[in-house]
């Protein structure tokens, strides 16, 4: 580059942290922004699988490979189909040394990236309330605790309520008519067995008439489960379920599953961590904008989309490790960044199509069948 821009991320998940991993490699600094208190301040969710073409290519570019070896879980990739009864009706096994999608805890994840930066490079606990244009593409950020900072670009990692986006484009999330409520087992092996083998080494989907069970392993020996289904985003209300209430929210999802198998209704009747109300929203498809001197967005803050088969966070790291290799490559920033959008744009655009496509494979009035289209893709 012909001069060193200054450089803001704002967000510290996968995409923000690869990004600034990156830059640092080609020798740019940068300055990560969250507002989480500390790394740990809050859980990260469960295991995900980085893909082949899009989340190892990024843990490459960032000179990542070895330390991602160490934590992966190969045998994470299995996958199996059941139906309602609780019938296996597919079942993916990795063969010996296969490595296309191996899980990686996303805790584990972070650790790996933020390792991997400068000391100092993430200042925790900065919110950031706004940004003010200051003329030929400089932004003046304003944080709710902390001085306010000028950059010359700042990027958006900040997610699926990003406070950069709004200055890019009018569009903004929207509910895709499904919910996933989250639960799940701290130690499933020696504490629910049965749960333990019906899940296996990696994930599982019992799926029937809009209605969906999935259940993934983490590292820790932790089973993560969802139950899916559609309808409004305010069910609770309506059914007049208090999601405080534990006990309310499992009766009221074991009514919805009724007539499923025993060993399927375990997974909400025998859970003890409590439940987590997660409607899922998206962003329009195509979500795109007029290029803005001085500002660009990565990961779920430029193509939020249902979370399946983990393509926001694979494409949220490819996006970073793009971004942050074309700002090395080209002289000026700006030009770097139109380099980076025209072809992120429309990649995000066709995953997200074929992420929504399997939303409504696995939550199908014709599931299992839509849900065996779908998997039947990926494996």
């Amino acid at each position: 580059m012909t001069t060193t821009p200054r450089i803001a991320i704002v967000g510290a998940g996968p995409g923000g942290l690869l990004c600034a991993r990156v830059l640092q490699r080609h020798g740019i600094p940068v300055t990560v922004f969250d507002r989480d208190a500390y790394a740990e301040d809050r859980p990260q969710g469960g295991a995900l699988g980085l893909h082949e073409d899009t989340g190892q290519v990024a843990l490459s570019a960032a000179g990542l490979d070895r330390e991602f070896a160490a934590v992966a879980r190969p045998e994470g990739q299995e996958m199996r189909l059941l139906d309602h009864t609780g019938t296996l009706l597919f079942r993916h096994r990795p063969e010996a040394g296969e490595e296309s999608r191996p899980e990686v805890d996303r805790g584990e994840l972070r650790r790996l990236l933020l390792d991997a930066l400068a000391p100092g490079t993430v200042r925790w606990g900065r919110y950031l309330r706004t940004l003010h244009p200051l003329g030929g593409g400089p932004h003046r950020a304003e944080f709710d605790d902390g001085p306010d900072e000028t950059f010359d670009l700042v990027i958006g990692a900040d997610g699926a309520w990003s406070r950069v986006r709004p200055l890019l484009s009018d569009d903004t999330p929207h509910y895709c008519g499904v919910t996933f409520v989250e639960t799940g087992f701290a130690d499933a092996d020696r504490g629910h067995p049965d749960v333990a083998r019906l899940v296996g080494d990696g994930g599982m989907v019992a799926a029937y008439d809009n209605r969906a069970l999935l259940a993934r392993r983490t590292g820790s020996g932790r089973i993560r489960v969802y139950a899916a289904f559609r309808g409004s985003e305010d069910w609770a209300l309506e059914e007049g379920v208090d999601l405080a209430d534990p006990e309310a929210v499992r009766a009221a999802l074991l009514r919805r599953f009724s007539g499923w198998d025993d060993r399927l209704l375990a997974l909400l009747r025998d859970t003890g961590t409590g439940f987590v109300n997660r409607p899922l929203y998206a962003l329009p498809v195509p979500h795109t904008w007029i290029h803005t001197p001085g500002l660009t967005l990565l990961g779920d803050a430029a193509h939020l989309m249902p979370p399946f088969s983990g393509r926001g966070a694979n494409l949220a790291m490819l996006d970073g490790c793009e971004l942050a290799r074309s700002l090395a490559r080209h002289a000026e920033a700006d030009e770097a960044v139109r380099a980076y959008e025209a072809v992120m744009l429309p990649r995000a655009a066709a995953a997200a199509e074929r992420a929504a496509r399997g939303l409504d494979d696995v939550v199908a009035a014709d599931a299992p069948r839509g849900s065996l289209r779908h998997l039947t893709r990926h494996y």
